[in-house]
């Protein structure tokens, strides 16, 4: 490994993010101990949210672009981290009104180490570092789910996730010492290179099967999505917003360059009558699996929340989709989708987050005629759900649509067409739901005493902000795509 102190420069933007993570936990300890928690929040907010700003600007302008054993900076791996950043940086601000805690310090502190870790496991080339990064996110979510001591649902939806996370933990590392095994080494690169000139044998699969596992459960395909629902709906709202945007963006991210680059040798087929064994196969029926319970059993919630994280549960199935096609219209196909949907569920979150903290709770029920006391918020409310059904001209239409024919190209004979049609007819099932959502809004009469409530200045912009970008991006999606095809070519389609 040449891991060296030349590295420190390239990695200053993770650094500046753990200084930050470090001087909120100074800060609230020393000056600010004695203020209330609205002004703890704000102030630390504030400087948390100019470290991650600060972390931006340096990747703006620091293109110093190199690969190790162990890490990789490209142009695509700098973009990624632009996004993760201001991901967090609205989460940041989203807490400036948080009410679950008077641990400000820890909660801001455990927030930026997180964003940290999502850094670290965009530039990870090393299935051990890329192991890491995963745990340097993970024990941080742990502990950020459970921060609201008062709620009892919060501490059971934290030791789910923590549980299911370490079982997820330890079969991925498993499937890494099955890995090393074979190959005798850790570099995804080189290990392709080995997996290419050995028979597949058992312990093949089962180290394919292990090593995914871990990522499935990040990512909330089933069958790893029965932590998802409990954490959607338990954790603080912010942290909600947090794991269903940011956390998707890496954990998708890593998922492909561990199975395009790693993996590359026991790709398979699920084409209709040619299938071969190998990931293809694996995540065809993961991603029919997701599509199909995610919808369904968003039907029948009647929490905003729960129906939220089946409804990610479901989109982590179409996302799937991508991998079957040719790396030049998947790439530009898949993170566009994720970037997307990550501004879009950050959006529904940030509004879920503003409607608990003015005293509703997020039944469904309670948002009976949310419209006429908060038009803005609901008109944000509005564009979100109908991104997330899939109509245009909302980015996520176009999302879907470059899935859906980078998938049927992706194969001869439109041999991944029995997929996208189970894609499409999910698709159709969902709009239901979603709609359910904004017939509450805007259909129904708001009960009497409900008065016109005012969310928080920073929070509003903030959310009128991501809708406005999902319409943007809808509108004319030829920017976020131009900016994918530049970093991507100027990568040379590698990760």
């Amino acid at each position: 490994m040449n891991l060296s102190l030349d590295w420190m420069i390239p990695l200053i933007p993770e650094e500046l993010v753990i200084v930050s993570a470090l001087a909120a936990l100074v800060l609230d300890l020393s000056i600010v101990r004695r203020k209330t928690v609205a002004v703890r929040a704000a102030v630390i907010g504030t400087m948390a949210s100019l470290g991650c700003l600060a972390a931006m600007l340096w990747i703006a302008c620091w293109h110093d672009y190199r690969t190790s054993e162990m890490l990789a900076l490209t142009p695509l791996t700098q973009f990624l981290k632009m996004v993760l950043l201001a991901l967090t940086l609205v989460v940041a601000v989203l807490s400036f009104g948080a009410r679950f805690s008077r641990h400000i310090g820890e909660y801001f502190a455990l927030l930026l180490l997180a964003a940290a870790g999502l850094m670290l496991l965009i530039s990870s080339e090393n299935l051990l570092v890329i192991f890491i990064a995963l745990e340097l996110l993970s024990v941080p979510l742990y502990v950020l789910t459970a921060f609201n001591k008062t709620s009892l649902s919060s501490a059971e939806a934290a030791l789910k996730y923590f549980l299911f996370g370490s079982v997820a933990a330890a079969c991925t590392l498993f499937g890494i010492s099955l890995l090393y095994g074979l190959t005798g080494g850790l570099e995804l690169r080189s290990v392709a290179e080995k997996l290419a000139t050995q028979p597949i044998e058992p312990v093949c699969y089962a180290a394919l099967v292990m090593t995914l596992a871990g990522f499935a459960f990040k990512v909330a395909v089933a069958p790893f999505h029965f932590w998802a629902p409990d954490v959607y709906q338990g954790a603080p709202a912010p942290i909600a917003c947090f794991i269903a945007s940011g956390s998707k963006v890496a954990s998708f991210f890593v998922l492909a360059r561990i199975i395009l680059v790693g993996f590359a040798p026991w790709q398979g087929s699920a084409a209709w009558e040619g299938f071969r064994a190998g990931w293809m196969p694996l995540l065809a029926v993961a991603a029919v699996l997701s599509m199909v319970v995610g919808n369904i059993a968003a039907l029948v919630q009647t929490s905003v929340k729960r129906l939220l994280a089946y409804s990610a549960i479901a989109h982590g199935g179409y996302a799937l989709l991508a991998f079957f096609g040719n790396p030049r219209q998947m790439l530009p196909a898949l993170f566009f989708y994720v970037i997307t949907y990550s501004l879009t569920v950050l959006g529904a979150f940030a509004v879920v987050a503003v409607v608990e903290n003015s005293g509703s709770p997020d039944r469904l029920a309670d948002w009976t005629g949310l419209g006429r006391r908060a038009p803005l918020l609901s008109a944000c409310m509005f564009v979100f759900m109908l991104s997330l059904a899939g109509i245009p001209p909302l980015s996520g239409f176009f999302g879907k649509f470059y899935l859906f024919t980078a998938a049927m190209a992706g194969t001869p004979h439109l041999g991944m067409l029995w997929l996208v049609i189970v894609a499409v007819a999910a698709s159709a099932i969902s709009l239901y739901y979603y709609l359910q959502v904004l017939k509450q809004i805007y259909a129904t009469d708001p009960p009497a005493g409900c008065a016109v409530f005012c969310p928080p200045h920073a929070a509003l912009v903030s959310i009128s902000l991501l809708a406005g970008l999902v319409i943007a991006f809808g509108c004319a999606p030829g920017w976020l795509l131009g900016k994918l095809s530049i970093v991507l070519t100027s990568s040379g389609f590698q990760f």
